[in-house]
This record gives structure tokens, C-alpha cells and sequence, in this order.
């Protein structure tokens, strides 16, 4: 749905409205806030269990949210834990997963598989919440993961990080920094040479 689509970044719900019994709108698990509306795209961005060391997970709950989400971006791209996005099957594995109900349940804008976590930017359609479409992707990708790498255990961090679009600038430059991150995490030089990304040609 990438193509010539032309996206507009949608409008958020109240913080005290629920969406409907499906969309539950505004809602906190304690760490990070999320937003589960439909017909908005949010940049969504989920990691490998051992991608932060304790020594940063213990310093997020002390800084405030913007500098959290700064901190475990630049953190993220330092390429700690294990890697194993970095195997081009497990990452082709994670982007068939990404496009595989995109225009059914969800509208893929951008994306990117990063060797230890993975940006999204999607517009998520009705019926459809963010958190059973993240869910859904996180459990078939450990499970198939886990098996090529011969491995049991937790695969992906629990939780995940979502951003709703304000407005169409904030949009164009989300998804400009998601198809840059292997470039600024200093990966390959240019965005169309990262194979797992919407940047890439082929």
C-alpha cells in the first residue's frame, strides 16, 4: 500500500473517549501511553528482548517521556543484545508478517527491520486494534524465530512504543526517519540499499 498513496495522518480521539468496545482509545500499561484509534497512522516500533541493557532500562521510569523515547532510540540503534533480526531470514520473516494483512486489517505507510528492533508507521483500520495487530505480529515471528534459531524463550520485549501522526508534516518526517535509521544507525550509506525497508527498490 506503500505505492503512490497519498497519507494524511487522521485525527485522535479525546484523551476520555473510548473509540468503540474494539478500539479502546487512550489507555497505560504503567510504562509507555497508548492510543488505539482507528483511520490514524501511528509509528509503532517493537524490540528484541535483550535490546536495552538494565543499566538503561533502569534510567527510563526517571526521565521524562520525551527523553525517554529519545533515550531508547539512540540506545536501540547502538545495536546492543543479540541481534538476531540481523539473520536475512529472521528479518524476512518479520517483514512478510508486516505485509501480510497490510490493506486488510491495517495500511502499511513505511517500515523498517532494524538487527535488534523494527519501526512501522500504519494507519490501522476499524475493527482492528493496534494492540491485537502488534500482538499478532510478536507471536507468530517468536515462534518461527525461535525455531530457525534452534532456541526456546522470550523473543521480543514486552511492551511496544506507539506515536500517532499530529499532522501531515509530522508524518512525512516520521516516515523519512524510519526509512533513514539504517543510514543514522551507520548500517549501509544510503536508505535504498537496506533491504528490509520500505526504502529499498526491490
Amino acid at each position: 500500500m506503500t505505492g503512490g498513496a497519498s497519507w494524511t495522518a487522521g485525527v485522535p480521539p479525546a484523551q476520555t473517549t473510548e473509540t468503540n468496545s474494539e478500539h479502546r482509545g487512550w489507555r497505560s500499561r504503567g510504562y509507555l501511553p497508548h492510543l488505539d484509534a482507528p483511520e490514524l497512522v501511528q509509528h509503532v516500533v517493537f524490540r528484541l528482548a535483550d535490546s536495552l541493557p538494565a543499566h538503561i532500562r533502569a534510567e527510563i521510569g526517571k526521565i521524562p517521556p520525551v527523553e525517554r523515547v529519545q533515550t531508547v532510540d539512540a540506545s536501540l540503534d547502538q545495536g546492543f543484545g543479540r541481534q538476531d533480526l540481523a539473520h536475512p531470514e529472521i528479518a524476512g520473516l518479520v517483514e512478510s508478517a508486516l505485509l501480510r494483512f497490510d490493506g486488510d486489517r491495517y495500511s502499511i505507510v513505511a517500515w523498517c527491520v532494524m538487527p535488534n528492533h523494527v519501526h512501522t508507521l500504519i494507519e490501522t483500520h476499524i475493527g482492528h486494534p493496534l494492540s491485537r495487530i502488534v500482538h499478532a505480529w510478536k507471536s507468530f515471528t517468536a515462534k518461527q524465530a525461535n525455531r530457525y534459531l534452534e532456541r526456546r524463550g522470550v523473543f521480543w520485549a514486552p511492551e511496544y512504543f506507539d506515536r500517532y501522526m499530529r499532522d501531515d508534516a509530522h508524518l512525512a518526517a516520521t516516515r523519512l526517519y524510519i526509512e533513514q535509521n539504517p543510514v543514522k544507525a551507520r548500517l549501509c550509506q544510503k536508505a535504498s540499499d537496506w533491504h528490509f525497508s520500505s526504502a529499498w527498490p526491490g
